[in-house]
């Protein structure tokens, strides 16, 4: 296992200075942990597509620090994108805009939209801004592990998955558990009303109460992060139930009980928890050589939609 950054000053400084010389860092968000990569270097994001082994096709969000750089990367911003952001960031949204004419193909996979994001995690927030600092206007950064695998919330995850991938200029920030442990809600905003493409911690009700009114996407019609059928999957095979064979691994809200001779991976007793704890219960069961693993989604909407969404894809392999 490689040693890991701490978020001392010195630290947070090394991180920035390797990004702008192109090298990638893992850091800790609210969400998961992002592959970072100075999002105006060609060579430098696409090592993230090798190192993740992710289709070069299959386009990044680019990280901000603050609003105020988001004219940087996105034109044409509609009223209520913009009241999206204002409301929201830093936090666990996503915004699909259109790109400005100077953003690189390299960076959106050709498409003319581009998803942007401030990160609530406060050692992201510094990452992001010191980068800034040296010139840099934007951070590239898919969740740090292997393309369609489990997402890492724990920089020993993290290494877990990318380590042997990784070369020795390459960093990984240490900042513990992510807080909300799924990926940030992704909202198209290049229509005349937002649509959320993929379900998080943001919920619909949020984005009603603040702009009125919204929907649910039912036909991909862009490309964005983590819409693919099969995604979020582990070794073992998810099933989406509430009976498990002894042997199997079983994850449930706490007050289902465990079937007998199963393998309980979690516990959660609210939709936070469940959030939180969801891909370490999947990574455990790998971890434990289980091969089938029993998963009951929440009841529900908001966080349990998303819990449930990554269930599901997870139970596509």
């Amino acid at each position: 296992m490689r040693a890991f950054l701490k978020s001392t000053e010195l630290e947070i400084k090394e991180a920035a200075t390797a990004l702008k010389a192109g090298h990638l860092v893992a850091f800790p968000t609210e969400t998961v942990y992002g592959l970072g990569a100075d999002a105006t270097n060609q060579q430098a994001v696409n090592r993230i597509y090798s190192v993740k082994g992710r289709p070069s096709n299959h386009p990044l969000i680019v990280h901000i620090s603050s609003i105020k750089s988001l004219k940087k990367w996105a034109t044409n911003i509609s009223g209520y994108a913009l009241a999206l952001a204002e409301e929201f960031w830093p936090g666990p949204m996503t915004l699909i805009l259109e790109k400005d004419v100077l953003v690189k193909d390299f960076v959106t996979s050709g498409q003319k939209n581009i998803g942007i994001r401030v990160p609530s995690n406060s050692i992201a927030l510094r990452l992001l801004s010191e980068f800034e600092t040296l010139g840099g206007i934007g951070v590239a950064a898919p969740s740090a592990n292997r393309f369609g695998a489990v997402s890492p919330t724990t920089a020993s995850a993290v290494d877990s998955e990318l380590g042997l991938f990784l070369n020795e200029k390459d960093l990984i920030i240490d900042g513990g558990q992510s807080n909300i442990g799924l990926e940030s809600t992704i909202i198209d905003c290049t229509g005349p009303i937002p649509i959320i493409l993929r379900p998080g911690a943001l919920t619909g009700d949020m984005i009603r109460k603040k702009v009125g009114k919204y929907s649910i996407f039912n036909v991909n019609r862009i490309k964005a992060s983590g819409l693919i059928a099969s995604h979020y999957s582990p070794n073992a095979k998810v099933i989406l139930g509430d009976f498990a064979n002894p042997g199997e691994g079983f994850l449930a809200l706490s007050n289902i009980p465990t079937p007998l001779g199963a393998i309980r991976l979690s516990s959660p007793e609210n939709l936070e928890s469940y959030a939180k704890n969801l891909y370490a219960a999947l990574r455990f069961a790998d971890q434990q050589g289980i091969n089938v693993i029993v998963a009951k989604p929440p009841e529900g909407c908001g966080l349990a939609e998303a819990i449930k969404d990554r269930l599901i894809k997870a139970s596509m392999r």
